[in-house]
């Protein structure tokens, strides 16, 4: 049984304490209901830890006999960098070949969001991504290409302002066919973050 942290320890209060570290007062209006919306955001911006992929992807199971690519592209996604805590944001694109049963294609936008609502590195993203498919799925390919402009990268340190970072995981039959690889990247097509 987990008990309640003490007044000091509570996420709000930690908040309070780092505006104060910061050179903030807390108690001036406009700061005093932060930390409560600051934890607010955090709890929702991580809510992807609660949600189960396998339990997303098995409830949208359907016996079909396609067995063609399948691609859900420009899926927005929203991630916090768990190096610096800083945004960034993006669009998924997720392919597979099926393999005797399809998913239900809203299901494939909610497992994106049930990583990316986690602490991150895109390329840890887009491989759990495709992992969920090919462990829930049983497709004969995965394919999942990830554009994203990372916060971390505009907002301090180097400051690029205009630059994105593209990961991809490819498994099966998009990985190892060339053919397949290359229609699911023309199908996908030249994006813009």
């Amino acid at each position: 049984m987990s008990k309640e942290p003490s007044p000091e320890r509570r996420p709000e209060a930690l908040i309070s304490e780092l505006l104060a570290s910061l050179g903030e007062d807390p108690a001036r209006p406009g700061l005093r209901d932060t930390p409560e919306r600051v934890v607010k955001a955090l709890r929702f911006l991580t809510s992807g830890y609660a949600m189960d992929p396998k339990e997303i992807l098995g409830r949208a199971s359907f016996e079909e006999s396609h067995r063609n690519l399948v691609i859900v592209r420009d899926i927005e996604m929203y991630s916090l960098c768990e190096h610096h805590l800083l945004p960034f944001v993006g669009r998924a694109h997720v392919g597979y070949v099926p393999n005797g049963s399809i998913v239900g294609l809203s299901k494939i936008a909610r497992v994106v969001d049930a990583f990316a609502r986690r602490l991150q590195v895109q390329e840890r993203l887009t491989d759990q991504i495709a992992d969920a498919l090919v462990e829930a799925a049983n497709p004969s390919g995965v394919g999942v290409v990830i554009e994203a402009s990372h916060f971390c990268m505009m907002m301090r340190g180097v400051g690029k302002q205009h630059s994105s970072t593209v990961t991809s995981a490819l498994r099966g039959s998009l990985l190892e066919d060339l053919k397949a690889r290359e229609e699911f990247m023309r199908l996908i097509g030249p994006r813009a973050v």
